[in-house]
């Protein structure tokens, strides 16, 4: 069984080896497929967007006729960052002010992936936890827009139906996140999402002829040797987390590339700022993955789960605590991303977001306990290397399609 594993595992990841030798044949693509090599400090560089996307109404034409990363989730490889030099205000008060909201990023994904893990020990109905983390979202930032504390965005039916993909990729990506947690451990999950850049690589690659520079490929090595290595040598291993949290990467990566390449110039509504895009992409979410959650769970399902707990010592107002608190936790931990990341340079992104995934995966194995063997380890530490790599380097060497 071990040797099957093995050999599956292997396959698949040695499949995406083929994206290095798209990355060797670039030169003969045809000329309308061909990615030139800019770095940051290149002349050709203005094309790309390098403001904060913070406080930025996404229905400017100006921005999204040049858009080149993903302005919609902050803790995407594809992320829109800032460019060092457009940082003017570099003094100690800012620093202070993203040192507090990285601090607090932390506290809340580690409090949310700790309390989702509780949720799916008490309740094994991932797919209704799923969706009603999702819902959770909604009263917070209804709180919001009816306030005015935030506008309120202003969508037609024809928006709805624009955003209707987004919405579809991120409840996907969500709820087959919330799978792989129930089905295995929190740090082997979050080793599978590292994944994301090989994704994104060759979707772009298979899907748009979008390729990149041989050294952004180079650093897909260490990310698809880490995890085969890592997969291998998990003692908590089961298939549906891998193949859950392989979906996981592999969407989100789909939702990345969407925003970039289906969205791009159209009109979205108003008043969408990253900020307002995710909470409009989370209701939608929901309303994706409810009906979704009623057929394959149902009510049936989650009135057995929730005796079985009671059962096993939960009373009624633990497990809803348990579901709120692990749902608010969920958006608040993106809202706080949002205000984090979006205003930093390329190399902090990756370097916080691979500090945030070992923080995680060391505070999940303190306290779920769970056993590590030492190349595990390894295998994890390569993949989150390379993850980082990715990030920095595709920083380093844009890709832009030349003009004729």
């Amino acid at each position: 069984m071990r040797t099957t594993k093995a050999a599956i595992i292997t396959a698949v990841y040695l499949t995406h080896g083929a994206l290095l030798v798209e990355a060797l044949v670039q030169p003969y693509i045809s000329r309308t497929n061909r990615i030139a090599v800019v770095s940051r400090n290149s002349p050709t560089f203005g094309a790309f967007p390098t403001t904060s996307t913070a406080g930025l109404s996404l229905q400017s034409s100006s921005y999204l006729d040049s858009l080149q990363c993903d302005p919609y989730d902050p803790e995407s490889s594809e992320f829109c960052t800032v460019d060092p030099a457009d940082i003017k205000n570099d003094g100690i008060k800012r620093k202070i002010r993203l040192t507090v909201l990285f601090a607090l990023w932390y506290v809340l994904n580690i409090g949310y992936n700790i309390g989702n893990k509780s949720v799916l020990n008490a309740l094994p109905i991932p797919w209704t936890a799923a969706t009603v983390e999702l819902f959770f979202g909604f009263p917070y930032v209804a709180f919001l827009w009816f306030t005015g504390l935030r506008k309120t965005p202003k969508l037609s039916v024809d928006n709805v139906k624009t955003l209707s993909s987004q919405a579809f990729f991120l409840a996907a990506t969500h709820v087959a996140g919330v799978i792989s947690f129930g089905a295995g451990a929190i740090s082997f999950t979050h080793i599978l999402k590292a994944t994301e850049p090989v994704w994104a690589a060759l979707i772009s690659a298979v899907a748009f002829k979008d390729f990149l520079p041989l050294p952004v490929y180079l650093t897909l090595v260490p990310i698809m040797g880490g995890v085969g290595l890592a997969s291998m040598k998990e003692l908590t291993f089961t298939w549906l987390s891998f193949i859950a949290g392989t979906v996981s990467a592999v969407t989100s990566a789909s939702k990345a590339i969407l925003s970039k390449k289906v969205l791009d110039g159209k009109p979205l509504g108003e008043n969408l700022t990253p900020a307002n895009m995710f909470a409009v992409l989370t209701v939608l979410g929901f309303l994706f993955i409810l009906p979704a959650s009623l057929l394959i769970e149902g009510p049936a399902a989650v009135r057995t789960a929730w005796t079985a707990a009671l059962a096993n010592g939960y009373t009624r107002g633990q497990l809803l605590r348990l579901l709120s608190v692990s749902g608010f936790l969920y958006y608040l931990y993106n809202e706080v991303a949002f205000l984090a990341l979006s205003e930093v340079a390329p190399v902090t992104h990756a370097v916080t977001n691979t500090v945030k995934r070992v923080v995680i995966i060391l505070a999940s194995v303190l306290v779920f306990r769970n056993p590590v063997t030492k190349l595990g380890m390894a295998g994890s530490a390569m993949a989150i290397f390379g993850a980082t790599m990715y990030s920095i380097a595709k920083s380093r060497y844009k890709p832009v399609k030349k003009t004729e």
